[in-house]
């Protein structure tokens, strides 16, 4: 089956409630598995990345992109970073069992579509560019949305490849494309002078004959006072971290200023990082597969991704820390271990049956689309386990505060509606995939019914555990207005 990364860029990073809606418009399409969300309130900008076979990328990213249109004004958006558009950027970049020119192709099935359906220009970039001066990103948004509004229509040069010749007024245009990994590198500098930032984004820019493959450009951080140097670097292979780093640092230091920190937004590849460590540490003859520890493990069949008695020690592990007197992980976490394990067996009722002779193609491709969806479901379920224990701490932070600080009682309300709303949400999806694991006894092969059985029931423990968690944080709320929403949702679930 064949797998696709995307990483749409939008422009929002302040707004919560709008940040999780747009998300979950892409993860409403079977089939999408959410990697990571990132959200920056300086920039204000989200980057979302999740992986999809390709049909469902495609709607996914189409979703998307129409619920930014219903929820982004760009109008009065105000942010750091450059932007043209709602959905700013949607690249298809290929996973397994796909190519670039496959991803290039998708990128044309969405921009056609967002062109037709939603009135939103589109440009093709990258790999996917039809003409070869829109495949720098740059290129494509330069003027951003207020510079396009006024040029699209009268230079021919800034035409869309799909769409209507007219920035849609408050969603502006997106650019579309297909690309490579890429890492994108956030050097954060010791001063405020936006003239030293500029200087050196212009030295390690590409484009201003720097660095190979390297994008850069001097963002003011106003929380801070400090300059952010923001680079895309295109192909690491080529400049990779440490050069980046290493340049920045020398430039800096010559004017007087230093690097505070440095940060990568969104999923980088695992090799950017180790020949990070490679070239700085000055290793010679170094050989990752034969010297990094889990590398070896895993190649001898005992490491996380390996078998021996890897899964008995990890139930240990897992069973250790929830009998420990710590709060966390409590019953929050413990409803979404419990959904992550009956989603586990349902995918191996679904493995085992599709990969029997006897089973009929049309079955076959049936259980390949829900082992699809689980996969999903259990995906999201590993990061709500994650999400409660964040969610009570953040709660025990609230409350830990004197009671004196007029802050104290809405950071208390806001974080119990979040430890709330957390286990909420493990609940539906619970639910949910305890309804679909239903509808496939009738086509699983009779050995492996019992096992769907057992996942259909640990789902239906997720959804009950989960339910008491809501409970519990509801009750300590004040403001019955904020309590009914999470009440009514979750009647809907238990009905």
């Amino acid at each position: 089956m064949a797998l696709v990364e995307c990483v749409p860029n939008f422009s929002e990073g302040r707004d919560r409630a709008k940040i999780d809606a747009i998300v979950a418009a892409a993860q409403s399409v079977p089939g999408v598995v959410i990697l990571d969300v990132e959200s920056d309130a300086d920039h204000n900008r989200s980057v979302l990345s999740f992986m999809a076979p390709p049909d469902a990328a495609v709607e996914a990213c189409f979703r998307l992109a129409r619920k930014c249109a219903e929820t982004i004004d760009l109008n009065v958006h105000k942010g750091e970073h450059p932007r043209m558009g709602a959905a700013d950027v949607i690249p298809f970049i290929p996973v397994e069992g796909a190519t670039l020119g496959e991803c290039s192709r998708l990128a044309e099935r969405l921009g056609e579509r967002i062109g037709k359906e939603l009135g939103i220009p589109v440009y093709l970039y990258d790999q996917a560019a039809k003409r070869p001066e829109r495949r720098d990103l740059a290129a494509v948004r330069k003027g951003q949305f207020e510079g396009l509004r006024e040029i699209v229509g009268k230079d021919p040069s800034r035409d869309p490849d799909f769409g209507p010749k007219h920035v849609h007024p408050t969603a502006g245009a997106v650019a579309v494309g297909a690309r490579r990994h890429i890492v994108n590198f956030n050097v954060n500098l010791s001063t405020g002078d936006m003239e030293l930032g500029k200087s050196i984004a212009r030295a390690i820019r590409e484009s201003s004959g720097g660095l190979p493959a390297v994008r850069a450009k001097e963002i003011f951080i106003a929380e801070r006072s400090r300059v952010q140097v923001s680079t895309v670097l295109r192909d690491h292979k080529a400049t990779s971290l440490w050069r980046v780093f290493s340049e920045i640092e020398r430039l800096a230091r010559e004017k007087g200023a230093s690097v505070e920190e440095t940060e990568i937004v969104g999923l980088t590849p695992r090799a950017a990082l180790m020949d990070y460590a490679v070239e700085s540490l000055k290793l010679a003859r170094f050989n990752p597969q034969a010297q990094v520890l889990e590398d070896k493990l895993a190649a001898s069949g005992v490491g996380a991704t390996g078998t021996g008695l890897r899964w008995q020690e990890a139930a240990r592990a897992l069973s250790d820390a929830f009998s420990s007197t710590d709060p966390t992980p409590g019953g929050g976490s413990a409803a979404a271990v419990s959904g992550q394990l009956g989603c586990s067996l349902v995918l191996m009722a679904c493995g085992i049956t599709a990969k029997s002779a006897k089973v009929a193609e049309d079955r076959r491709t049936a259980l390949e689309k829900a082992a699809i969806s689980f996969l999903s479901f259990r995906t999201r379920l590993a990061s709500l386990a994650d999400e409660d224990s964040r969610a009570f701490e953040a709660f025990a932070r609230a409350r830990a505060l004197p009671k004196e600080d007029p802050e104290r009682p809405r950071l208390m309300e806001d974080a119990l509606i979040k430890a709330a709303s957390v286990p909420l949400e493990t609940a539906e999806i619970s639910r949910k995939a305890a309804r679909e694991a239903a509808r496939l006894m009738e086509i699983v092969l009779p050995s492996v019914a019992s096992d769907l059985a057992c996942g259909r029931h640990l789902l239906e423990a997720a959804v009950l555990c989960a339910a008491e968690n809501v409970r519990i944080n509801v009750a300590s709320l004040k403001d019955p207005s904020r309590a009914k929403p999470v009440e009514d949702r979750l009647a809907a679930v238990l009905k």
